[in-house]
């Protein structure tokens, strides 16, 4: 495995693939976002890195925004912890795969409901340190797994506060799983409205999003086929071979 720390390089791989497997990956990481955005609203990701996502949100008062200062960006150096936004500034706000890179996640989720407007959504995709996906995170040494980390303090980061790109891909079990903790920590600024398990072997056989990995080139016809068992296997067995979680959060008047 490659790593891509740099975004120019990602977006030009990106760009230059001939392999359908990685835009593939991302279409079903990102379409199933545009059913809870509507024409007239707008909107902000988080962590946005290359920013793959602006080619498949739909809505175009989208806006990208990251701790880095890539021209791509709309809004650069933002630390989603402590934003300058004002208050009720957004409809909605995405976050994609970057929860776990946080060091404090509760003063994330405090900040997104400051910036969200009344009833507004927070979009996400995250990792669903499975099993499989855990033993994948062993052999590749790209992110780590911490399952003793408590979510909740704001006194110790639950990933490396001087590199952005750590990760402890068990944050988003410690915040989402247990559906008392996260009403009792998070339940008077946000409601679950949607959450669905997704992905395996589509991930697995990417070709990477950050990094660079070998895969198989596949036809379209292939990808929807190993799609179609990756639901099924996700949905026997999650906690063996789940690698993707989508939620949807809806702001709570504070």
């Amino acid at each position: 495995m490659q790593s891509i720390a740099d975004t120019k390089e990602a977006i030009k791989i990106f760009n230059s693939n001939k392999s359908k497997n990685l835009r593939f990956l991302l279409e079903e990481r990102f379409n199933w976002m545009n059913k809870f955005i509507n024409d007239d609203e707008t909107g902000v990701e988080f962590g946005s890195g290359a920013g793959f996502t602006k080619y498949f949100i739909k809505n175009k008062n989208f806006k990208m925004s990251d701790l880095s200062d890539d021209d791509h960006l709309d809004f650069k150096k933002v630390d989603a912890q402590a934003t300058k936004f004002s208050d009720n500034s957004f409809n909605y706000v995405i976050a994609s795969n970057m929860i776990h890179h946080i060091p404090y996640p509760i003063k994330f989720f405090r900040e997104m409901n400051r910036i969200l407007k009344p009833n507004g959504k927070l979009i996400i995709f995250e990792s669903y340190c499975s099993i499989f996906f855990q033993l994948v995170t062993i052999i590749m040494k790209h992110e780590g797994f911490d399952f003793t980390k408590d979510v909740w303090d704001e006194k110790n980061p639950k990933s490396d506060e001087k590199n952005a790109w750590a990760g402890n891909v068990a944050v988003p079990h410690l915040v989402f799983d247990d559906k008392k903790i996260f009403e009792r920590n998070l339940g008077k600024l946000f409601s679950i409205e949607f959450e669905e398990l997704t992905e395996c072997f589509i991930f697995l056989n990417s070709g990477g999003v950050t990094s660079k990995t070998w895969h198989i080139p596949l036809p379209l016809f292939l990808l929807k086929t190993l799609n179609f068992i990756d639901k099924f296997l996700v949905k026997v067995l999650p906690s063996i071979f789940c690698m993707g979680r989508r939620m949807v959060l809806r702001k709570r008047s504070v």
